[in-house]
């Protein structure tokens, strides 16, 4: 099973093809709740995400960043939230 980074990644991958795509990702950012909506989108497209599996995923990823010797975290100038891996994937997804 692939995990949330392979499937995010595979999303955008399929968004710098499909300018179309892209948008309809973006638009899950004015929905009233964006994590399920991008879930939903997502699990439409056929690469099936789960909330708390994003959000877990994000978690993890913080800590990592917090972890590390080069640290990153709270400093990350793409990161909005702390462990918000939608909104990082939010804003690769506006360098596309």
């Amino acid at each position: 099973m692939p995990t949330v980074d392979d499937v995010l990644k595979s999303l955008l991958k399929l968004a710098k093809s499909d300018p179309a795509l892209a948008a309809k990702l973006l638009a899950t950012a004015d929905s009233e709740h964006p994590v399920a909506a991008l879930c939903a989108l997502s699990t439409e497209l056929g690469y099936p995400i789960y909330e708390m599996d994003l959000i877990s995923a994000g978690e993890e990823y913080y800590a990592a960043m917090r972890r590390s010797t080069n640290g990153g975290g709270e400093n990350s100038p793409l990161l909005r939230g702390e462990d918000d891996y939608y909104e990082l994937f939010m804003a690769e997804l506006r360098s596309v």
